[in-house]
């Protein structure tokens, strides 16, 4: 008897000026995710939800989006729809907060549809995260790729996408395996170690809980967290401590310093307290950044090593 095929439908409405692909971009891995795809108005995403696989589809439809979820985990995934779109995301005090810095006033102005989207999913994140210790985007993300297709098992509904690694089936993989992607033995020994604590992690019942544990696995340490609470909850405070190019960023965007400590930084965000990775974030999407003094990092490949 053939497997029935559960779908879920909710109507979200949208802010008048909500940015669509702005908010979503940050959930899916440039240029191409086997578990999502982000075009124009059009955005899917495939999850590993309490209750089982599934993925949603958010279109753009009039002022709001039309949300569909499949698989076993619809109903959990179209309960949480309007957190994955960044509908739960309130500015609050910022627009005020915001006034204190010109620049920051203005980037809030331009970018004010753009929302923290929550996915409520830790270990895809946690999975990106660790790939992108020390290394490029490009390295880390063409590790990605590899590693999802590896452990790759096919989504619930349309668009073909492949379901999120199994932290189970990572736990269980043996450090050999993940050479051929690119990475070498201290971040896969922080990806095992993040998989078999996937399920405590899950359970954390906020940012602050979750960045806690988090920390807490070796391997894994505060950069690593904040990159995985923005989007798991939405954490719009979650500063990258530890960035390489972050602290330069701000204090040449805050203060007109061309470099920038972590201290540093964080002294001159303390004024958007509560929204400092929403001001990081906007710095990014103005093009923002310091003068470029030294060297590219250089693209490896450890699987040739």
């Amino acid at each position: 008897m053939a497997a029935v095929t559960r779908t879920v439908v909710r109507r979200l409405a949208t802010p008048a000026n909500y940015q669509f692909v702005r908010t979503l971009r940050a959930l899916l891995v440039v240029r191409y995710d086997p578990c999502g795809t982000l075009v124009d108005g059009d955005f899917r995403l495939a999850v590993r939800t309490p209750d089982g696989p599934g993925s949603l589809h958010l279109a753009r439809d009039g002022a709001g989006l039309t949300a569909t979820a499949h698989g076993p985990g619809a109903e959990w995934l179209a309960e949480r729809a309007d957190a994955v779109a960044g509908l739960r995301d309130e500015l609050g005090d910022f627009p005020a907060l915001a006034g204190r810095h010109p620049l920051i006033a203005r980037l809030a102005k331009t970018f004010a549809g753009v929302r923290f989207a929550a996915t409520g999913q830790i270990f895809p994140r946690l999975i990106r995260a660790v790939l992108e210790q020390k290394v490029t985007g490009i390295e880390a993300h063409r590790a990605y790729r590899a590693m999802v297709k590896h452990f790759g098992e096919p989504a619930p509904g349309p668009g073909d996408l492949l379901l999120p690694p199994d932290p189970e089936a990572v736990a269980a993989t043996p450090y050999w395996v993940f050479h051929p992607f690119g990475v070498e033995q201290r971040r896969t020994q922080a990806l095992l170690r993040g998989a078999a604590a996937a399920a405590r992690l899950e359970k954390c019942v906020d940012s602050a809980e979750a960045t806690r544990r988090l920390v807490a696995i070796p391997g894994i340490g505060p950069w690593t967290a904040a990159e995985v609470v923005r989007t798991a909850y939405g954490d719009a405070d979650a500063v990258s401590v530890g960035d390489f190019h972050i602290p330069n960023t701000v204090a040449w965007a805050l203060a007109g310093e061309a470099r920038g400590t972590d201290a540093r930084m964080l002294e001159l965000l303390e004024p958007f307290a509560g929204h400092r990775g929403r001001v990081c974030e906007l710095l990014a999407f103005g093009g923002i950044t310091a003068p470029k003094f030294g060297p590219r990092m250089p693209i490896r490949s450890f699987a040739r090593f």
